[in-house]
């Protein structure tokens, strides 16, 4: 299930010093892949990984030798990586900053498909206007409302249901320079044919779809992992591919009330399939990952283990928070007030 969104959306950049995490295409990038194979089972202690364990790896799922050595020097370009020589071994770990974003991540992507918060039953509105010369920059903004879980009711226009946080405000004051109004408010309903309500800035269909994908994906999988048939090279990728496709769900629907929701709404079921299928293939994909690392490392590898999702919960290690994300943990007051 590909996704209109970059990672860089789901794990934005934080200043001229964050590390730039790779561009989304169309399925999963070998970047991607790596990335996602090293959060989740090196996150806990940065463990370092021979770039050969991580090229045979990453060869388990598609992808040739010369891609997965590419895609291992970009992100060290990016700063996603940080690399070491031991004589004529190499080895990588995630960077700090990486490290501490990704956490803060997973630690999201949980929250915001889990906690059920109130509505009060306003809308912040985001106006802004920049000239056709600074194209660059307006799609920064917009990237970046994406990111807060806006979404465009008109060009030019964007809203969502919950409060724009004090860190919002201030991501978004870095790409408009004054060009940008923020208010809150209920909807005034007119008695006109053709009123667009807000809700119709998300594809609510669209939406429904990804989520009845996911579910007739990984349904099939849950009484296999159950009675122990997934291990090896195919429990670490399905373990891959369902963290690949589900970190996208909270900027698809960021936690949109659900009484605006068709009734049924998914995503109460995806998060307890995704649940059922990352922590229960956690164990036998990360004996695999340490029975690679071993045949390229001296010794055994204790420091490769797989979080759960209540690990994620719980923020997998001690790192500097990440972007705060709008909408995580609202509160209700009258928008009046």
């Amino acid at each position: 299930m590909a996704s209109p969104f970059t990672i860089e959306e789901i794990y934005p950049d934080d200043g001229d010093d964050a590390p730039r995490l790779p561009r989304r295409q169309a399925g999963s990038s070998p970047q991607d892949l790596a990335v996602t194979l090293l959060a989740d089972y090196t996150l806990r202690h940065r463990a370092r990984i021979p770039s050969a364990a991580l090229v045979a790896l990453l060869a388990e799922s598609g992808v040739s030798t010369a891609g997965a050595r590419a895609a291992i020097s970009r992100l060290a370009r990016r700063g996603v990586l940080e690399g070491s020589r031991e004589g004529r071994r190499s080895s990588y770990r995630i960077s700090r900053a990486a490290a501490a974003n990704l956490s803060g991540g997973g630690r999201w992507i949980l929250a915001a498909t889990t906690d059920v918060a109130a509505w009060d039953g306003c809308w912040t509105i985001v106006a802004f206007s920049l000239p056709q010369d600074r194209s660059t920059q307006r799609r920064a903004l917009r990237g970046q409302l994406r990111w807060l879980g806006y979404a465009p009711l008109y060009d030019g226009l964007w809203i969502s249901p919950y409060e724009l946080s004090a860190q919002g405000r201030a991501q978004l004051a870095r790409f408009t320079l004054g060009a940008v109004t923020v208010f809150r408010g209920p909807q005034a309903a007119l008695d006109v044919i053709g009123q667009r309500a807000p809700i119709d800035a998300w594809d609510i269909e669209a939406i429904g779809r990804h989520y009845e994908e996911f579910l007739r994906r990984w349904t099939p999988l849950v009484p296999s992992l159950r009675s122990g048939g997934v291990d090896g090279a195919a429990a670490v990728r399905a373990r891959t591919e369902v963290m690949d496709t589900f970190r996208r769900f909270p900027t698809l629907d960021p936690r949109l009330p659900l009484d605006l929701l068709p009734a049924g709404w998914l995503r109460q079921p995806a998060r307890e399939l995704f649940e059922a299928v990352y922590d229960g293939l956690a164990e036998p994909a990360a004996r695999h990952v340490r029975s690679v690392v071993a045949r390229f490392a001296d010794g055994a590898q204790p420091d490769i283990q797989a979080h759960t999702t209540a690990d994620l919960l719980a923020g997998v290690r001690d790192a500097e928070p990440a972007p705060e994300r709008d909408g995580a943990s609202a509160t209700v007051e009258s928008c009046a007030t």
